[in-house]
C-alpha cells in the first residue's frame, strides 16, 4: 500500500469513529426529542384525567420547557468545569427521573413538576451534544456530524408518536384508556426511561473532548484521543487549541460586550429564538389536539402526528445532505421563504373552519390544503432552521466563549419555545389563521436577519471563528 493510499485509508478510519462518537453523543437529542413530544399524544387525556381547564393543561405541557431553558443555562458552567461527558451522564439520570415521576402523577402539579426535571435534562443535552459533536468533528465533515443532533431529535419525536398511536391503540384507541393499573398516558411518559438508560451506558462509553482536555490541563490523554479522530499534525492542532483558549480559563463574564453582550452573541440568540418564533413546536405538542378540534377523530389525529414526524425526518436528511455543499446561509434562506408561504397558506385554509360552541370543522378540501401546507411548513423547516440552528450554535462562536455563548443562546430558544407554546391554546382559541399568520411573518422577518447579520462558517475550523 502507497503512503497516499495508507493516509486515505487511515482517514476514512478516523472519519468512522468520529461518526461513531458523535452518533452517540447524539442520542441525547432521541431523548429531547421523544420528551418534548411524546405528551402531545396524551394532552387531552391529561386535561380529562385531572380536570383541569386549558390554560392549566397548557402551562403543564410548557413546564418542560422553563426547566430545558434552566438547564441550557447551566450547561455550559457545567461542561467546563466538569467535562462533556459527566455532563451527558448527569442529563440521562435526570431523564431516568422524570420518566418514572411522570407515569404516576398524583396531581397536575406534581406532574409539572416532573416535567421541569425532564425538561432540565432536555435543556442539558441540547447545548452538551452539539457543543461535542462540533468539538470532535473535522471542520469539512463538521455540519452534517452536527446535524445527527437534529436527526436524533426528529427521530425522537417520530417514535414518540409511534409510542403514543400503539399504547391507545392497545388502550382502545384513547390514551384514557387503561393498561393495567394506569392509563395509556402514563405509559407513553414512563417508556422515556428505556432510551435514557442507554443514553447513560452509551455516553459513559465515548471519549471526553480534547478541547476541553486541552482546556483543562490533560494534554497527553487530548493527544490520544486527537490521534483516533484527526487527520494530520497532532501537535500542531493542540497548539491551534491552546492559543485559541487563551492563559486563562473561560467565564460567563467574557460573554459581556457593549450592548450587553458581544455582538455575536446577540446573533446566536436571535437565530435560537426565530427558530421557535415561527411556531415549529405547536405542530408536535398539539398536532393531534389541533386535528381533532378540526373533526378528525383521536386516533386518525396520532396517525396525523406521526406522518408529520416522517416529513420532518426527511427534511432532515435532506439538510444533512446539503448543509456542508451549499452553506448554512443560503439552506437558511430557502427555508425562510418556503416556511412564510406554507405558513400563509395553512392560515389562509383554517379561515374556512366553521366553529360551533368548541368545536371547529374544516370542509374537506380546505382541510386537505392545511394538511399539505403544514406538511410543506415542516419540511422546509426541517430541511433548513431545525439542523442549521443548532449546528451553527456549536460552531459560530470563538473556543473561549463556545460554551457559555451556546448555553444561552440555547437558553433563549427554549424561552422563546415557552412563550409559543404556552400561548398557542389562547391564540388557538382566539383566532386560529390569525396566530399562522404572525408565524408566518416572524418567518419572512427571519431572511432579512439571516441576509443582514450572518456570517457564513462553512469550512472554517472552530479554533477561526471569531476572527
Amino acid at each position: 500500500m502507497s503512503a497516499l493510499q495508507s493516509r486515505a485509508s487511515g482517514g476514512t478510519a478516523k472519519l468512522g469513529h468520529v461518526v461513531m462518537i458523535a452518533g452517540a453523543a447524539a442520542l441525547g437529542g432521541f431523548l429531547f426529542g421523544y420528551d418534548t413530544s411524546v405528551i402531545n399524544g396524551g394532552v387531552d387525556a391529561i386535561q380529562e384525567h385531572f380536570g383541569v381547564g386549558s390554560a392549566m393543561t397548557g402551562l403543564t405541557v410548557s413546564s418542560a420547557l422553563l426547566g430545558s431553558a434552566v438547564g441550557a443555562g447551566i450547561a455550559g458552567g457545567l461542561a467546563d468545569r466538569i467535562g462533556r461527558i459527566r455532563v451527558m451522564q448527569v442529563a440521562a439520570v435526570l431523564f431516568i427521573i422524570s420518566a418514572i415521576g411522570s407515569a404516576v402523577p398524583f396531581a397536575i402539579w406534581d406532574l409539572a413538576i416532573w416535567r421541569v426535571v425532564g425538561g432540565v435534562a432536555i435543556g442539558i443535552a441540547s447545548v452538551i451534544a452539539p457543543a461535542y459533536i462540533a468539538e470532535v468533528a473535522p471542520a469539512e465533515y463538521r455540519g452534517r456530524l452536527a446535524s445527527l443532533q437534529q436527526l436524533a431529535i426528529v427521530l425522537g419525536i417520530a417514535v414518540s408518536q409511534l409510542v403514543n398511536y400503539a399504547l391507545a391503540a392497545f388502550a382502545g384507541g384513547s390514551a384514557s384508556g387503561m393498561l393495567g393499573p394506569i392509563q395509556a398516558w402514563q405509559w407513553m411518559l414512563g417508556v422515556a426511561a428505556i432510551p435514557a438508560v442507554v443514553y447513560l451506558i452509551v455516553a459513559s462509553s465515548i471519549p471526553e473532548s480534547p478541547r476541553y482536555l486541552v482546556a483543562a490541563g490533560k494534554v497527553d490523554r487530548a493527544r490520544e484521543v486527537l490521534t483516533k479522530i484527526e487527520p494530520g499534525d497532532v501537535d500542531g492542532k493542540i497548539g491551534e487549541i491552546q492559543a485559541a483558549l487563551g492563559e486563562t480559563k473561560p467565564k460567563l463574564s467574557d460573554l459581556r460586550g457593549k450592548f450587553g453582550v458581544l455582538p455575536i452573541v446577540w446573533v446566536g440568540m436571535a437565530i435560537a429564538a426565530l427558530q421557535q418564533f415561527v411556531g415549529i413546536n405547536v405542530i408536535f405538542y398539539y398536532s393531534s389536539s389541533l386535528w381533532h378540534s378540526v373533526g378528525i377523530n383521536e386516533e386518525s389525529s396520532l396517525l396525523l402526528s406521526l406522518f408529520t414526524s416522517i416529513v420532518n425526518i426527511i427534511g432532515t436528511l435532506v439538510a444533512i445532505a446539503l448543509v456542508d455543499k451549499i452553506g448554512r446561509k443560503p439552506l437558511l434562506i430557502i427555508g425562510s421563504v418556503g416556511m412564510t408561504v406554507s405558513l400563509a397558506v395553512t392560515g389562509w385554509a383554517f379561515s374556512f373552519a366553521q366553529v360551533v360552541g368548541e368545536d371547529a370543522v374544516l370542509p374537506a378540501q380546505w382541510g386537505v390544503v392545511a394538511l399539505i401546507s403544514a406538511s410543506a411548513f415542516v419540511l422546509f423547516f426541517a430541511a433548513s432552521w431545525g439542523v442549521v440552528m443548532w449546528v451553527l450554535l456549536g460552531e459560530m462562536f470563538p473556543a473561549r466563549i463556545r460554551a457559555a455563548a451556546l448555553a444561552l443562546g440555547t437558553a433563549t430558544n427554549w424561552i422563546a419555545n415557552w412563550l409559543v407554546t404556552v400561548s398557542f391554546p389562547s391564540m388557538r382559541d382566539w383566532n386560529l389563521p390569525v396566530t399562522y399568520f404572525i408565524y408566518a411573518a416572524f418567518a419572512a422577518l427571519s431572511v432579512v436577519f439571516v441576509v443582514k447579520y450572518l456570517k457564513e462558517t462553512n469550512g472554517r475550523s472552530l479554533e477561526e471563528m471569531g476572527s
